[in-house]
């Protein structure tokens, strides 16, 4: 059974910096692509970053140069640092796993609970 445990959310001020995690139970984080989805309230579901088997990264292009999507295999960990923060990053952030490579949306099967991440102006 898969499991995705996100943490790290919380809240900050604009300019600020948060490093969510992401633990992943039952799942080879080393075979398979992880990434990183927020929902803001009102808002469609976004995918902000995804990474593939080899550690190649995607990012939206509103997060690029901002935050970096990273794992650690030994430790079945992904995580997301996000830096210089905007208020418009608001949103529930989740983790989620599945397919290969180019990792597209629709083919990520796990996901987290989320975690709440608050920028404030």
């Amino acid at each position: 059974q898969v499991q995705l445990v996100e943490s790290g959310g919380g809240s900050v001020q604009a300019g600020g910096s948060l490093r969510l995690s992401c633990a992943a139970s039952g799942y080879t984080t080393n075979n398979y692509c992880m990434g990183w989805f927020r929902q803001a309230p009102g808002k469609e579901r976004e995918g902000v970053a995804r990474i593939g088997r080899f550690g190649t990264p995607i990012y939206v292009d509103s997060v690029k140069g901002r935050f970096t999507i990273s794992k650690d295999n030994a430790k079945g960990t992904l995580y997301l640092r996000m830096n210089s923060l905007k208020p418009e990053d608001t949103a529930i952030y989740y983790c989620a796993a599945g397919g290969t490579w180019p990792c597209p949306q629709s083919n990520f099967r796990y996901w987290g609970q989320g975690t709440q991440v608050t920028v404030s102006s």
